[in-house]
């Protein structure tokens, strides 16, 4: 009876041993150390709902001799976010789709006050078409930016003009060349729409000298920051509208 005793007493002793060894290592237990390989939706359930809310990012391995930090040109850059960038990244129009996503849109293209020097006089357009940005000299260093697309290979185009006309909620007639043009891949255009949400030209149109060539609105938002009109600069609607309470008639626009 003894005997007995003693092994039930030995037996909880080693049971409760154990248990405290393991909380000892639960405690104590080394980090967890994630491989960069893994993808960032599944990094980012770990750790709770903390972790969760916290973007995940991870930086290019880049050697020690070239790791190197310089600021973005001073051109068109926000004054108040001129931000260090790693040289080895490239400009965000080197690595743009060339087809755009419907619903998707570049932030980057917000309108924005940006330092930007000019010889030109404030309240000139200038279109960087390669960059997809418009410029509304404002003076002093500076001038507000819009995001915009622009003609389409085949269709580009440079030059000086003037604002000659001004439309809100513009009519749109194309022009007979579009018409045969797009008929020929199958799409028919009307002879003329009316303005309202439906219309291509959107909100609002400023017109460019005698030719063709507007800026104006669109309903495809989607499309700012690419090379999609027949070489018409187009805006999205609340940016468009903003433009054209800011610009009058005679205003010089300079498309580069």
């Amino acid at each position: 009876m003894l005997k007995k005793s003693l092994l039930i007493a030995a037996s909880v002793l080693t049971l409760v041993a154990g248990q405290a060894e393991a909380q000892d290592r639960y405690q104590n237990r080394p980090p967890v150390v994630v491989s960069p390989d893994l993808t960032a939706p599944w990094v980012m359930q770990l750790g709770g709902q903390q972790t969760r809310t916290r973007q995940v990012m991870y930086r290019q391995q880049i050697p020690a001799a070239t790791r190197k930090q310089y600021y973005q040109g001073q051109v068109g850059q926000p004054q108040a976010k001129r931000r260090a960038i790693n040289p080895l990244i490239q400009p965000a129009n080197a690595t743009r789709a060339q087809r755009p996503v419907k619903s998707k849109f570049d932030p980057q293209y917000l309108p924005q006050t940006v330092a930007y020097e000019s010889k030109e006089k404030p309240g000139t357009i200038v279109i960087d078409t390669n960059n997809r940005f418009l410029y509304l000299v404002t003076g002093n260093g500076e001038a507000r930016r819009y995001g915009v697309g622009v003609g389409k290979p085949g269709f580009e185009w440079a030059g000086a003009h003037k604002v000659t006309r001004k439309a809100e909620w513009p009519s749109w007639t194309p022009p007979q060349e579009m018409i045969s043009r797009e008929a020929a891949k199958g799409h028919y255009l009307p002879a003329r729409m009316d303005g309202g949400p439906e219309n291509p030209l959107g909100a609002r149109a400023m017109y460019l000298g005698s030719t063709l060539y507007r800026i104006h609105g669109t309903n495809a938002p989607w499309t700012i920051g690419y090379a999609v009109s027949s070489g018409c600069i187009r805006m999205r609607n609340e940016d468009v509208v903003d433009l054209y309470e800011r610009v009058k008639l005679g205003t010089k626009v300079i498309v580069i």
